[in-house]
This record gives structure tokens, sequence and C-alpha cells, in this order.
């Protein structure tokens, strides 16, 4: 793999953000430093609404009440979800009605693949291991598979369910998908046998983020209610399908759950919401070790925004969260302390990708 100096690729820690000013942009983790941005233009998107074009008013089916919080774009490109290959080559950029990929190990500013077909809002994207194919997920109904070897940019294989599509992981058997839907429905695909199961946490209630841990002992999912729930994961090895056995439920938040995250050493499950807050649970029992807060301690200040992403260092001692108060931070996640702020971008940050691995 060629890598040249002085690129993202070269970089041992790749820190990528993104949201609604229509960039990319990618970090020095340590210093916060902006090192390279990235243009997402041309195109109409907004996240989590649909607009009645007839009555001229915005409706958002997944939070109903978030009448201050539609962030809707109506001359660029916002992006919904970031995701590094696994050779740290290129990085997947979701957004409407199609996928770009940029170049890593060079500085063109311009995608050097782009995946399209999709009628409406792509919410989630991810990689098999090897790096052989993509998948997504969009507000469309449809969980893809994308064939990242063929010159046929078209999608191989969909599974369509009834609701639009929030969220989408992949079991780390790499066999099966989750998919979680604004219905309230969680599917899983698994995608030897194309057979599929269905559960539902809460009936009508949009499933916002599922997450499996690396150790495939738990899988999680987060609401609109702000409840987490827990199960536990047994089979998923050979031609078992994984069984799913009910473990928890957290009332997490007390608004929106966005997202969830395992750490890489399974020990720790983080969750972020609409009320300015990152938590992260022990998985040995599911307590709050600590919580992440962007809520300002000035009187007339009400709201910092929500947080709406993040992900764990490879050692899972700290974790980066985009917020839409414009900023991303590095946190200690031991003691809750602020490392880092990255700032530069003009409006809400919502999604990041974030890789500190040595490639062997």
């Amino acid at each position: 793999m060629n890598t040249a100096q002085g690129t993202v690729g070269s970089d041992p820690v790749i820190l990528a953000t993104a949201g609604y000013d229509h960039t990319v942009r990618f970090w020095q983790a340590h210093s916060g430093i902006c090192t390279r941005t990235v243009q997402h233009q041309d195109s109409v998107s907004f996240r989590w609404a649909a607009m009645s074009r007839q009555w001229g008013v915005c409706v958002c089916p997944v939070f109903p009440a978030a009448a201050d919080h539609l962030f809707l774009n109506l001359s660029g490109q916002q992006v919904n979800a970031l995701e590094i290959t696994p050779d740290r080559s290129m990085i997947a950029a979701a957004g409407y009605q199609h996928i770009r990929m940029y170049d890593l190990n060079s500085n063109n500013p311009n995608p050097v693949i782009n995946y399209d077909g999709v009628s409406k809002n792509i919410t989630s994207v991810g990689f098999h291991e090897d790096g052989r194919w993509m998948y997504t997920g969009g507000e469309d109904c449809m969980a893809r598979i994308w064939d990242l070897r063929s010159r046929n940019l078209q999608c191989q294989r969909i599974f369509q369910v009834n609701a639009p599509i929030n969220c989408v992981c992949l079991h780390p058997n790499q066999a099966e998908l989750i998919v979680g839907d604004q219905s309230g429905a969680i599917h899983i695909w698994d995608l030897k046998t194309d057979h599929n199961e269905q559960l539902i946490p809460e009936p009508e209630v949009s499933v916002n983020s599922v997450h499996i841990d690396p150790d495939a002992s738990y899988m999680a999912a987060v609401n609109s209610s702000g409840n987490c729930y827990v199960w536990n994961l047994t089979g998923g090895i050979g031609d078992e399908v994984t069984q799913l056995i009910p473990k928890t439920k957290i009332p997490a938040h007390n608004r929106y759950a966005l997202q969830c995250k395992f750490s890489p050493d399974s020990t720790l499950l983080a969750t972020c919401s609409a009320d300015q807050t990152c938590k992260i649970w022990k998985t040995s029992n599911f307590s709050l070790m600590t919580e992440l807060s962007i809520k300002s301690n000035n009187p007339g200040e009400t709201s910092r925004g929500w947080m709406w992403d993040c992900a764990f260092s490879g050692d899972s001692q700290y974790i980066v969260t985009a917020s839409s108060d414009n900023l991303a931070r590095l946190w200690c996640v031991e003691t809750g302390e602020i490392k880092r702020e990255y700032s530069g971008h003009q409006k809400a940050v919502v999604c990041l990708a974030f890789n500190d691995s040595v490639l062997g």
C-alpha cells in the first residue's frame, strides 16, 4: 500500500468528523489541528426528517418533538455517517442518495469512487473486515451489500424492511447484519442463508443505533425513548444462527438516545443522547461509570445541542464525541476530563470516524 508522506493515511491516528456544514475534516488527534478539509457539496439532504411540500412544514418521524433540531440542508450535501476502510486507505462518507469514497493516501480533494442508486438518505455505512464488501442502510427501507472488488458500482444484495433504516452493524462473525429501523424493529439478516429474524424492544419507538461488542458477548440498542437494551449473544459460529437472550434494560437518557458503541476491550458501553451527554457503562454489571456532559454552567445558556456520535480509542481509555455545538471532543473515559477540542466546523458535527490501530 503506497502512503504518501503528509497525507491522512500516513498518520498512525486517523480522526475524521462531518456534519451539516458540508465538509469532512481530518484532525491531528493529539494537537487538535485540522490537517485536511474535503468539501461535500451539490445535493439536497436532510437527516431524521421528512419535508411535507404540500404544507411547507417539516415533520420528523423519528424525533417528533425535535422542532429545534431538524437540521435541514437545502443547499449542500450533509454527511450522515463516516467509516474508514479496514486497510485505512479510504474513508466512506454516506449522505443523500450516495456514498462517496475519499482517498486517505493522497491529497485529492475529490471522491475517487461514487456509489449511487439509492433514492433517499443513507444513514449507516460499514465494511467487511477484509474490505471485500461494504454495507449500508437507508431511509428507503433497504440494507445493501456492495462488492468493492467489482467494477460494477451497483449493489449486489438488498434486504428490505417495512420502515426507514436508522442503523446497521456487522456481527464480528462477518456473516450477520443487524438492522434497526424507525418502527422499533431490529432485524438479524443472515448473509449465508438470507434468513432473517426480528425482535421489537418497544413497538413504534425508533431504534437509532445497534452495536455488538468485539467479543460477540453482547448486543446493545438505543431508541428514541432514551432506553438502552442489552442482550447476551449465543451461537453465531459456523452454520449456527446467533441467538439473543435479553440481559437488561437501562433507562440511559431522558431524551432521545442516538448512538451506542462498545469499547474495543468489550468492558465498556457508551451511549449518546439529545440530553447533551455521553454516558459510559461498565459491561460487568451495566452500571454507570462516567457521564460526559456538554451542558453549560451558564444559567443564560439553554443548550449546546445533542451528542450525536462517539468512538473509543484502541486502548479503550479515551473516547471522541461529536455534537451539535460544532465541536468534537476527546475525553478521558475514566475521569471524564476533556483532553482536546476539535474546532472548525461551522454547523453541527453529527458523525465521526476514528482509527488508531496499527496494521501488521
